[in-house]
């Protein structure tokens, strides 16, 4: 819940971004200072939401921005842009160590945009770093009967074993749903 103080920011914040002003912009880089890093996510979203943020706009945030202000970016590209324009910066959030940016990138907007081919190799990334494969958008449907990410999965599984290291918890999750459907 926002402070009175917070909620007045975020209140001429989103006017500001409503209106077309540039001062909108500051409010998205200040928004973790006003409302606080648990609010921040949520609040940078509705400013770039409020201010219609198309796909440079949004470019230029991510490529300026912080990790946070990054995530936010990534964060609201379903309600923001409905074409594939944006996929550089989730494929640069997926060149990134950055969990809360693999994270972040797989949402919605990556599983209607991203190739099969950079989806697997993005799921995979998720399976190396820990990134819990829950926060995968679409995993179930994607991951349906695919052959290729099955043998991807167990290609990981094998050189993991053979290394004597841990298989990741999800790996086993996701195999289950590359099952081809059964026929009724």
């Amino acid at each position: 819940m926002l402070t009175e103080t917070a909620r007045a920011w975020l209140d001429t914040a989103l006017a500001d971004a409503a209106g077309g002003t540039p001062a909108w912009e500051p409010h998205f880089v200040a928004a973790g200072r006003h409302c606080g890093p648990a609010h921040a996510d949520e609040v940078r979203t509705r400013l770039l939401r409020a201010a219609g943020a198309g796909p440079d706009t949004l470019a230029r945030l991510y490529h300026h921005g912080t990790a946070a202000e990054r995530r936010a970016v990534l964060v609201a590209l379903p309600s923001l842009v409905t074409g594939p324009q944006a996929l550089p910066l989730v494929e640069d959030a997926l060149r990134t160590h950055d969990t809360t940016l693999v994270a972040a990138a797989l949402g919605p907007y990556a599983a209607t945009h991203l190739t099969p081919h950079a989806w697997r190799h993005a799921l995979l990334k998720c399976l190396f770093t820990g990134v819990p494969v829950a926060a995968v958008a679409g995993l179930a449907e994607r991951a349906a009967g695919d052959t290729e990410l099955a043998r991807m999965l167990a290609d990981h599984a094998a050189e993991r074993t053979a290394a004597g290291r841990p298989l990741p918890a999800d790996l086993a999750r996701v195999l289950v749903l590359t099952a081809p459907a059964e026929e009724s």
